[in-house]
């Protein structure tokens, strides 16, 4: 699983430092001042490496120790402008590049649920569909940053949710019926004491869950897409067979040694031991 996911990973080596330049951020508990977008970060070197990565937690720049684009850093960088780097480029070539790095986070993102969904055996009957629209996303990804700037991707984001939303009824059904029921779609579930709940097949897309107790929650085979987990406690949490969790969500949530995680996940590495 993890092999499958390396693409769709941020590669910092191949990468122009697109999400130190091209996103926006404000000054908070994530960013320690304000950034407009199109502006490089102050710690961005010409190398286009951070300058203070070893201590972004530390600096006050906990919001870009949670971030991950997908590998559509990599993918703007060499594919859609050819290896251009932005710095020596012409300014419009960097405006354009900076246009497009969110619409292909959006894609890659997409192709991370499609291609952990075709992953799940209990997904077999929609698998073919789901290659099906992988594939047509992932062109979509490869296409001109004039096609990139003009795509709908609200409107293919539908599309593909179709097919997830039919993905997570197939795999959650494998945890019977009352769990499998329990639709906590979208749930403000802020600061919730769930210690030890039992969230077996669950549906949590969208839920918010910051700053919620979940220790010792058992979430095996939950549905976890777009659950946000900031802050979250989930120390010695069963995350075995959650599906749709990234790699972001588990880099802003709390957890230790106990908390048990799918392949698709690796523990982050400032959590307690």
């Amino acid at each position: 699983m993890q092999e499958q996911m390396t693409d769709l990973s941020g590669d910092c080596a191949r990468c122009f430092g697109l999400c130190c330049v091209a996103l926006p951020f404000t000054a908070s508990a994530d960013f320690a001042r304000d950034k407009p977008a199109g502006t490089p970060c102050p710690n961005l070197r010409d190398d286009h490496r951070c300058g203070i990565h070893a201590k972004l937690r530390v600096e006050g720049y906990t919001g870009c120790t949670v971030y991950d684009c997908f590998g559509a850093g990599q993918k703007v960088s060499q594919v859609t402008f050819g290896g251009r780097d932005w710095r020596t480029g012409p300014r419009e070539d960097a405006r354009r590049m900076f246009d497009v790095f969110p619409v292909v986070r959006q894609l890659h993102e997409l192709l991370w649920y499609l291609t952990e969904a075709l992953t799940l055996p209990a997904a077999r009957p929609v698998h073919a569909d789901l290659r099906r629209m992988l594939e047509r996303t992932d062109a979509l990804t490869r296409g001109t940053a004039e096609d990139l700037a003009a795509l709908d991707v609200p409107a293919h984001r539908q599309k593909v949710n179709v097919l997830l939303l039919r993905t997570s009824e197939l795999v959650r059904a494998g945890f019977g019926a009352a769990n499998r029921k329990r639709n906590r779609r979208g749930a403000d579930l802020m600061g919730a004491r769930l210690k030890g709940a039992d969230l077996r097949g669950a549906t949590l897309r969208g839920a918010y869950l910051i700053a919620a107790d979940l220790t010792g929650a058992d979430l095996r085979g939950a549905d976890l897409i777009g659950a946000d987990l900031r802050d979250a406690d989930l120390t010695d949490a069963d995350l075995t067979g959650a599906f749709f969790l990234t790699q972001p969500q588990l880099n802003a949530a709390r957890g230790g040694a106990g908390t048990r995680l799918p392949d698709s996940v690796t523990r982050p590495g400032h959590w307690t031991a």
